[in-house]
């Protein structure tokens, strides 16, 4: 993960100081040189360096220069010394407290004239200092993907870290509002784009692994569509991608979907438009949503190009059902739809082994049940569904329409979802109301293939 930065930002630190180290003197060779594992005396020299991006000393462009400097010099840091980097700028560069509480008696000291003013200044005062630095390092070029790498790690330190976790918010927010949907650019994958994106998708593909150049050439052949979000200062650095394949009726089983001999569609007679994999491919960008808005842009496209397609849908894993089948109590399970059958088979249950051996259907029957309880299932007082991919079709309007068995035989998929795998279906005139119904008081849109199964 570090190479890549690492040559985006030589290549910006060339730009912004032609003359490289020699241009900018001995204090500049000395934040180069500093350890790996940032000790005590090189973080000296880091807080003055930050000091001095802060101060603007030589104007904002002069405060560009150094900030690419630190950049360039963090990124030479172990991981020891990248948490006392971030640790330095978490704990020493947060909100001056004293000013807040100042500009805070002048907004209630404030008349009606003044009291705009005051509250600019009482915004000002509760801004982080670190944010301006923040704001530094993303006017470098390449500098948007330098701070989106450095949440990705400040996501993980900040699990034995908490103390990071106000400079994680603090990025997070500058992140969200720089990466606002009607930034980003839809550009469909082929299999003429660059070799570098093509790259990255294979990189990035998080629900079913490509393995192959054949198996990436397939899953772009005529019958087939994907997409991806592009923010035009990562320009060769897909947000988020959808792959799309062109099929007649739901599609029920992801091998048979990926299958490289299988005949391609003729797109004419496709009637619908089967979602099979979402892939974030920034872990940086973790909490900042593009899914909803990409699926809804390339329903909008495939719609353009393709009238006659009636149905939009998904074919999904359900990657927290045995996780969830082990770990909730029997006493439990027993009030749920296909509990007690379940719990009623010999141990060990295992509903791998149920889906491969099973013949009386019995067992079967009951992981199906178990399955739509799952998908139905939400968080007390939250109203969310306690499986995250359910949590995001449904938020954005999809319905919960058809459980499918022995979807997916993968090693992945039968471990995680006992190879079970689930269609929503976004009827495009009810995508709101069910949002609506959904996000505000938890209501599920369920098929009644879906409520049989739930009786």
């Amino acid at each position: 993960m570090q190479s890549q930065p690492v040559s985006i930002f030589e290549r910006a630190f060339k730009k912004l100081v032609p003359g490289g180290l020699e241009s900018v003197g001995r204090r500049g060779a000395d934040i180069m040189n500093i350890a790996a594992d940032l000790p005590d005396n090189d973080a000296i020299i880091v807080q003055e360096w930050i000091d001095n991006c802060l101060s603007e000393n030589g104007g904002q462009v002069e405060a560009r220069n150094r900030a690419a400097m630190l950049g360039r010099a963090y990124l030479k840091l172990s991981q020891t010394g990248k948490m006392r980097f971030l640790g330095l700028l978490s704990e020493q560069y947060g909100v001056n407290e004293s000013g807040v509480e100042k500009a805070i008696k002048q907004w209630q000291s404030a008349d009606s004239v003044q009291k705009t003013h005051a509250a600019q200044t009482l915004r000002k005062a509760l801004e982080p200092s670190r944010t301006a630095l923040l704001k530094q390092f993303n006017g470098v070029p390449s500098g948007v993907k330098f701070l989106v790498d450095m949440r990705d790690e400040l996501l993980t330190f900040c699990k034995d870290y908490p103390a990071l976790k106000p400079l994680e918010t603090d990025l997070r927010n500058l992140l969200a509002t720089w990466f606002d949907v009607g930034l980003l650019q839809l550009e469909e994958i082929s299999w003429n784009s660059s070799a570098a994106m093509l790259e990255k998708l294979i990189a990035y593909e998080a629900v079913h692994a490509i393995q192959s150049w054949n198996d990436l050439k397939n899953r772009l052949d005529s019958d087939r569509r994907c997409f991806a979000f592009i923010h035009p200062n990562m320009p060769e650095e897909p947000l988020i991608f959808v792959e799309v394949a062109l099929v007649n009726g739901l599609a029920g089983n992801v091998q048979k979907l990926l299958d490289e001999d299988a005949p391609t569609q003729d797109i004419d007679e496709a009637d619908t438009a089967i979602f099979y994999s979402i892939s974030n491919a920034q872990r940086g960008l973790t909490g900042i949503s593009f899914g909803n808005f990409l699926i809804k842009q390339v329903v909008k496209k495939l719609r353009v190009e393709f009238p006659h397609l009636k149905q939009f849908a998904t074919l999904s894993p359900i990657p927290g059902f045995c996780r969830w089948l082990d770990s909730t109590p029997p006493k439990e399970l027993a009030q749920l739809p296909g509990g007690a059958q379940w719990l009623s088979f010999p141990p060990p249950r295992d509903p791998v082994r149920a889906n491969l051996v099973d013949t009386t259907g019995g067992q079967q029957e009951a992981i199906m049940k178990l399955a739509a309880a799952y998908l139905t299932s939400t968080k007390p007082g939250s109203g969310r569904a306690i499986d995250p991919v359910a949590h995001f079709h449904l938020s954005n309007g999809a319905q919960l329409a058809r459980l499918n068995w022995m979807a997916d035989t993968s090693d992945k998929g039968l471990k995680q979802s006992a190879g079970l795998m689930v269609n929503y279906v976004y009827e495009l005139p009810k995508i709101v109301h069910r949002s609506q119904h959904y996000t505000t008081a938890g209501t599920i849109s369920q098929s009644p293939a879906i409520k049989k199964l739930l009786k």
